[in-house]
Order: C-alpha cells, then structure tokens, then sequence
C-alpha cells in the first residue's frame, strides 16, 4: 500500500476520450484521491508509464493505435513489471483474459460492464488481486519469456514482426545495426528459437501480431 502523502499515479489508456471519461468517474470513486493519466496511443501509454511517479494501475484497451494484438500489455508489463495492469477491453472474453493473464495483465474486463463492476474490478486491482490461474497450456512456458522480454528488445521483436531487416529498425529505434543484432540474438536465446522467421513465429503464434 502507498503509504499516507506519497503520490498515487493511476494510467488510463484508452483511444476513446469517452470512454476515458468514464473510466475516470470510476477511478475517482475507488481512490479519489489518485492523479490519472491519460494516453490515448500506445506509445503514448508507454511514456508516460516510464515516467509516472507512485504508479499504482494501468488501465489499458487491447486495440489502441501503435498495438497489435496483446502487445500492448507486453510492453508496458516490461516498462513497468511491478504495476498491476487491468485490461478493459472489448475482445472476447475467456480467450482474450487467458493471453492477457499470460503476458503479465491482472484482470479483464469487458467495455460492456457497468460501472459498478468496473470499480470493483479496479479496487480489486489496487488490492492486490489477480485473475484465477487459467488451466496450463503449452504455449504457457514461451508467453512466460515473451513478457520477460525488456521494452527495447519487445520492439525490436515488433519491428521484425513487420518485415523489417536490422538496418530498418535500427533507423526506426534510433540505435545501432549491431545494437539490433544483439537484442535479436537475446530475443532468440530467450524464446528458444534459432532465427528471427521462428522467433516472429511463436510471437505470432502468441497473439502479439493480431489483426484489430
């Protein structure tokens, strides 16, 4: 818990201004006396997570402009690791909570809840609580290590998902091609694969390459 006077952030991060707006009336309800952030892209999302002081939440929906699929929640799980992540989004529900459980979220809910249930999954969130444990898959094991990904080194995976050669994303990151070729050969390490095709493969096969 945070204790009395330290600042306490909650992030928003939502495409919708209004649906920003409730999402806010529901927060000022549960911890009235949080600052809220507000993003409305990805990669405004993942700025503000890294510079947010007392960061206690990150509200986040799925399909937002700079994501794709569930990297939304990968990303900013490794920005900010020890931030419990709420997803509220209107993917499909069992499905959609699964992966977003496995990339690091610690709730789903639908954009079609009321408000009631909204806070109470929010003050959930804040207390500590977690989705219940999905059933163990297979793929379990490898969206361990996509979400032990570092934030540089999720983008450069993103950047390969997009066809792009080393030079590309190199220009695109601002860093060097031999940069690149280190994140890559991390990223091939971690996720257990010998070249970027199969390390683009099993990102893909995860769900980090979704159509909206």
């Amino acid at each position: 818990m945070v204790g009395r006077g330290a600042i306490e952030t909650i992030l928003i991060a939502d495409d919708h201004p209004l649906f920003r707006q409730a999402l806010m009336v529901a927060v000022m309800k549960v911890a009235p006396q949080a600052s809220i952030i507000e993003a409305g892209t990805l990669a405004a999302a993942v700025r503000a997570a890294s510079e947010a002081v007392g960061l206690r939440l990150i509200l986040l929906d799925l399909k937002m402009p700079g994501a794709v699929g569930y990297s939304g929640i990968a990303l900013l799980h490794a920005e900010q690791p020890g931030v419990p992540i709420l997803v509220v989004s209107s993917a499909d529900g069992a499905k959609a909570a699964e992966e977003a459980q496995a990339l690091g979220a610690v709730g789903f809910i639908s954009k079609d809840s009321d408000l009631p249930t909204i806070e109470t999954a929010i003050a959930r969130a804040m207390g500590g609580h977690r989705l219940p444990p999905a059933p163990s898959r297979p793929e379990d094991a490898v969206q361990k290590e996509i979400a032990s990904l570092t934030p540089t080194q999720l983008k450069v995976l993103l950047e390969v998902l997009h066809g792009k050669l080393n030079k590309q994303i190199a220009h695109d990151l601002m860093m060097s091609e031999a940069t690149v070729k280190a994140h890559m050969t991390a990223i091939m390490r971690k996720l257990d694969v010998n070249n970027r095709t199969q390390a683009a493969l099993v990102a893909r096969s995860l769900g980090l390459d979704l159509n909206h």
